[in-house]
């Protein structure tokens, strides 16, 4: 063998190693180390976790687009309020002319003062330029020009079926303002505050709940705004026939003596409208001392506050199981 074919043949042999060389590298390379994903999965995955901006919520009114985490927020429904306060969301404007005791701190003049729940300062809310409101019952009629100004939520309570829509209300406060599992959490915790005070319940026990205004008493029962006494509370109605009215059944002092309940719940409306108590010397007169609830000491006046102003929110549902549970024990 010549020279020059040698040193061909040794050139042959060293590139064929190093081609084995070069593919074992390579087939190390795909069983040892994961591919990186293309560019095009990676923008995929991010868009698929990315938390929408805003979204849709259906009530009584029809359905409004509303910001996620709105930062400007007026709210008329004391129920509301107290459920935002609770979570730590600030407000911008609220009603000052009917801000209850517990919330005093919206008195302050950092909040901005939007009227009272009956006269509404369109003005100053136009000036607020709100990304949403937050109304009840008594802004109602209010709704088609409240819409004007910005996405509105009315937000009510079905009396016939209390404890679901109280939930639905304060689902959609979480779902807005990003708190979803913190509310579910919340709602736990009132229903075994209301399994609690179900066993410690007496159905043999009844109990009459009426509204004293102006030297006058209207008597609630189930189905009625003060119905969750009965419904969900589980006390037992001295009387089952009690007219369903938005300002209850008109009765008279004869009418306690004759149904002769073993509690006698009652809310003070002098007490919200004047600021001063009126409802005890309304209630414990000659006739109704003739009654087992007078008689035994159960006559409760609950404080208007959660009862009657709010009455359907985290905090005011709270109290009002509170305040049974002290009734009945």
């Amino acid at each position: 063998m010549n020279k020059n074919l040698h040193l061909l043949l040794l050139a042959l042999v060293f590139a064929l190693v190093l081609a084995a060389c070069g593919g074992q590298q390579t087939r190390g390379n795909e069983s040892n180390e994961p591919a990186e994903p293309e560019a095009p999965t990676e923008e995929v995955t991010e868009e698929a976790t990315e938390k929408p901006t805003e979204i849709k919520v259906t009530h009584e009114f029809g359905e409004i687009t509303v910001p996620v985490n709105p930062k400007k927020v007026i709210v008329f429904d004391m129920s509301t309020l107290e459920t935002l306060d609770k979570m730590g969301v600030e407000v911008t404007g609220v009603p000052q002319a009917n801000i209850p005791e517990y919330l005093a701190k919206y008195n302050e003049d950092s909040y901005e003062n939007v009227g009272s729940l009956f006269e509404l300062d369109f003005e100053k809310m136009a000036e607020i330029n709100p990304d949403l409101i937050v109304i009840s019952g008594r802004q109602q009629e209010q709704y088609e020009e409240l819409s004007k100004l910005a996405p509105t939520l009315y937000l009510s309570i079905d009396y016939n079926n209390y404890v679901e829509s109280f939930k639905n209300n304060m689902m959609i406060l979480g779902q807005i303002f990003d708190q979803e599992e913190a509310m579910a959490a919340e709602l736990v915790a009132i229903d075994e505050a209301i399994a609690s005070l179900n066993e410690k319940v007496s159905v043999d026990k009844t109990a009459l709940v009426v509204l004293a205004n102006e030297g006058n008493i209207n008597a609630y029962g189930t189905g009625s705004r003060f119905g969750i006494i009965h419904e969900e509370f589980g006390i037992t109605p001295v009387d089952e026939n009690i007219e369903v009215s938005r300002h209850g059944m008109n009765v008279s002092f004869e009418y306690v003596v004759e149904k002769d309940p073993d509690y006698l719940f009652v809310i003070d409306r002098d007490l919200v409208v004047t600021g001063e108590p009126a409802a005890q010397q309304t209630i414990e007169n000659e006739l109704v001392q003739n009654t087992k609830a007078y008689q035994n000491g159960n006559i409760y006046y609950l404080d208007p506050s959660y009862w009657y102003i709010s009455g359907s929110g985290l905090v005011s549902v709270s109290e009002m199981i509170k305040a049974m549970e002290e009734a009945i024990q």
